[in-house]
């Protein structure tokens, strides 16, 4: 499998993990009582969020583990199963409580600033996300592989902000039970990314078990 296949994987899952599609609800519901500018605004503060945490989890990411003295193996079963997990969920198009929960949802409501908390981390980059990003920033050797992974980031936070800039058009373009359908094509990737992080830690850990 090519370098660029591998990208290209890491690229669609992120968007997929990220589904911000699926948070716009959401978005629309937290920014209500905002005019048009200060939406905007917070669409762009969510963006910003999401590329700057999931930025420093590629570059710190490896050394959390070592430091923690966790392989990568050990990561990828443990992120794959959180991946699932999530995945799960959104096949149902329903929000995760690793995402967020009632109690976070209602101190939420009495919240003036959603832009960084909740929308930015953890609604969007959440957990999933996050362990994606740091698995597949273990693998680069070369500096210029480290940029193109950036790359990805800041295409995936620019495909955040155009989402949540026209979330009103989406909404209404879309309906709930399109925004619903996105979500379970999502989860159904999802799911896959999971299933293939936790195989590929288990075939490490347990040598056996490769063909």
């Amino acid at each position: 499998m090519t370098a660029w296949v591998e990208y290209l994987k890491f690229f669609a899952g992120l968007i997929a993990i990220l589904n911000p599609i699926g948070v716009i609800p959401i978005f629309i519901n937290l920014t209500y009582n905002q005019t048009a500018a200060e939406r905007n605004r917070t669409a762009l503060m969510a963006a910003v969020t999401v590329g700057t945490v999931l930025g420093v989890s590629l570059l710190c990411g490896e050394l959390i583990l070592n430091f923690f003295g966790i392989s990568v193996a050990s990561f990828q079963v443990a992120g794959g199963i959180l991946i699932l997990y999530n995945s799960l969920s959104m096949l149902q198009a329903k929000m995760n409580a690793t995402r967020q929960t009632e109690e976070e949802a209602q101190e939420t409501a009495e919240r003036e600033d959603v832009a960084v908390v909740p929308i930015g981390i953890p609604l969007t980059a959440g957990p999933g996300a996050i362990s994606t990003v740091i698995l597949y920033g273990h693998k680069p050797a070369l500096f210029n592989q480290y940029l193109i992974l950036f790359g990805g980031i800041a295409v995936t936070a620019a495909i955040v902000w155009a989402a949540f800039r026209l979330s009103p058009f989406i909404s209404r373009l879309l309906s709930r039970t399109g925004i619903n359908i996105v979500t379970r094509i999502m989860g159904l990737i999802m799911a896959s990314i999971g299933i293939e992080f936790i195989a590929t830690g288990l075939r490490v850990l347990f040598p056996s078990l490769a063909p």
